[in-house]
């Protein structure tokens, strides 16, 4: 248990010895001038407003110092050294006992989705569900709490079904023929509508999209849409009123709290949302630190460009998001040759090539960061070469490729030449190594979830979850950088082992190097003097412990600025 200290208990802390070995006459003559002395260190001290002692603090600084002690006044770290140091420089109302206990700095999540996933908390949840009759049975446990006229769920992979094929809607039509359902892939790059659905949105076998597909078979649309073309069918779906998307960002950061995350990155966001967000940090409604970045919209582009990086405590806009293709679990990643398990298809290229080239310019001129969905290899070669035209040898703008999932090997040094910052997700090999190598083949295989090429080439990884594609807890993705395991550590050794990286590369992954992608490591990622007193709390050394506990292990507490809100 973590317990706090009173002031009176700190003087005992310091003195007791000192007390203890005075008595007698000698104690009758010197008394008086021991009070003087503390009560002028007392008066000497500085004040601050919480004290940690008596634990393993990891600062995650460039020398990975260890500290028994840090103070923190006004949200910020004051400094970190041993107990007698801080005891002796500072006094605080609040003093916590660590009694041996372990502190980092906060999570960050350098690749999530903050607001999807408080609207999924609106949703059927469909994840690990292993069939559609399995799916149609949580739809309609759900029905009865859904919101709205439609039925919502997330989460199904139809790698996990016993007949590993895309789904159609057949099941969805037979039990719900009166409401609209729309279910999301895991991903979030396909969807499934049922016909009632379709007809709203007008899809017919005659639907063409730009940048997506509608599945048609027998001349039919099945009711699986691909990629752009999801958004004929999710444009036509409710939104939540304001109220209601407060209260479920409350309930989201209340459950990255719970798991250790005090800074996340959204990774594509509109202009409401983002204003949103706004108004909700500046009346103190949330705590969590938010990274956005935008969505490729001409609003976005006309609002926020011009105006120029805004920068707050808690939420920062100065990144564009693109998407050069879709994912490899939909088959819609874009490789340059087809895919193995399914001859003849490329991929998708989703967002059309000049608007990536004018959403360059304009990052550019604006000082904006850009930050490209990248999976397959074809997509991947697209960015890094875009991204040659803009930049030059050295620079610092820290353009960054998000997944960066399938590289050419013959690319790889396109990442450290031109300073591209490669934005990885390690839970996603461990997620996808059941099936991957059937997508690619055994020769493109040796280019995928290359974390360990990556690092070599380029030296530092920002590494995060994609929740809700994964699961929010980010100890998942440390745990899968350094081991390539799942969580009952298969397969043994690790898949592809010579692609790891160290625990001490993985934790920097989710701290420091996650602060660095998004230009905030002078603020958060380290617990050093000066940055903001974001940090958690835990029982076990993340370093040493055995890596079969690590999915099970607990956050004990959750502090952002010196506040504790978890």
């Amino acid at each position: 248990m973590i317990t706090f200290v009173n002031e009176s208990n700190v003087q005992n802390l310091k003195y007791m010895n000192s007390i203890n070995f005075l008595s007698g006459r000698f104690f009758q003559i010197f008394i008086p001038a021991l009070l003087i002395m503390t009560l002028f260190s007392c008066s000497i001290r500085q004040q601050a407003d919480l004290i940690l002692i008596y634990g393993n603090i990891y600062t995650i600084d460039e020398d990975f110092t260890v500290y028994e002690a840090m103070a923190v006044k006004d949200g910020k770290i004051l400094k970190l050294g041993s107990n007698k140091t801080i005891l002796e420089e500072y006094r605080a109302s609040k003093v916590i006992n660590l009694d041996g206990k372990f502190v980092y700095p906060g999570f960050i999540d350098p690749h999530s989705h903050f607001i999807g996933y408080s609207l999924n908390l609106l949703r059927a949840n469909l994840w690990m569900s292993d069939s559609m009759e399995e799916i149609v049975e949580r739809l309609q446990a759900h029905r009865n709490t859904m919101m709205g006229n439609w039925l919502l769920g997330r989460g199904w992979d139809q790698n996990l079904f016993e007949v590993r094929e895309m789904p159609d809607n057949t099941l969805l039509n037979e039990a719900f023929p009166e409401i609209p359902v729309y279910i999301v892939r895991v991903d979030g790059h396909a969807a499934v509508a049922n016909d009632k659905a379709l007809e709203m949105a007008g899809i017919t076998a005659e639907t063409l999209v730009d940048g997506g597909e509608v599945r048609i078979r027998n001349g039919k649309p099945t009711g699986l849409l691909i990629d752009r073309a999801m958004y004929l069918v999710s444009s036509l779906i409710p939104t939540p009123s304001v109220d209601e998307k407060v209260e479920l960002l409350k309930r989201a950061q209340q459950d990255m709290f719970a798991v250790g995350l005090t800074s996340v990155c959204d990774a594509g966001l509109s202009k409401v949302n983002i204003l949103l967000l706004d108004s909700l940090f500046n009346s103190g409604e949330l705590d969590i630190r938010v990274y956005a970045m935008l969505s490729p919209s001409d609003e976005n582009f006309e609002y926020f460009l011009p105006r120029g990086p805004y920068i707050s405590e808690h939420l920062t806009v100065r990144s564009v998001k693109l998407f050069a293709d879709g994912a490899l679990g939909s088959r819609g990643a874009l490789m340059k040759e087809p895919y193995s398990d399914d001859p003849g298809n490329y991929g998708i290229l989703v967002d059309d090539m000049d608007l990536m080239r004018r959403a360059c310019e304009l990052a550019l001129q604006h000082g904006f960061q850009v930050n490209a969905h990248a999976i397959g290899d074809k997509a991947n070669s697209i960015m890094l070469n875009m991204y040659a035209d803009f930049l030059e040898p050295g620079n610092d703008l820290r353009w960054r490729i998000e997944h960066a999932q399938i590289v050419d090997p013959a690319e790889f040094d396109l990442f450290g030449k031109y300073n591209i910052v490669p934005s990885i997700q390690a839970i996603h090999a461990v997620s996808d190594m059941g099936w991957a190598e059937d997508r690619v083949g055994p020769h493109r295989i040796k280019g995928a979830y290359a974390f360990r090429d990556l690092m070599d080439r380029f030296g530092w990884l920002p590494n995060g979850s994609d929740f809700p594609v994964e699961h929010i807890n980010p100890l998942y993705s440390y745990h899968a950088a350094f081991t390539r395991t799942d969580q009952y550590g298969k397969p043994e050794g690790g898949w592809y082992p010579e692609q790891l990286l160290t625990r001490e590369e993985a934790l920097k992954g989710m701290t420091i190097w996650a602060a660095k992608a998004n230009f905030e490591e002078d603020t958060r990622g380290s617990l050093e003097p000066g940055k903001f007193a974001d940090f958690v709390i835990m029982d076990a050394d993340l370093l040493t412990v055995d890596e079969n506990l690590i999915y099970d292990m607990p956050v004990l507490e959750t502090w952002v600025g010196g506040k504790r809100v978890y």
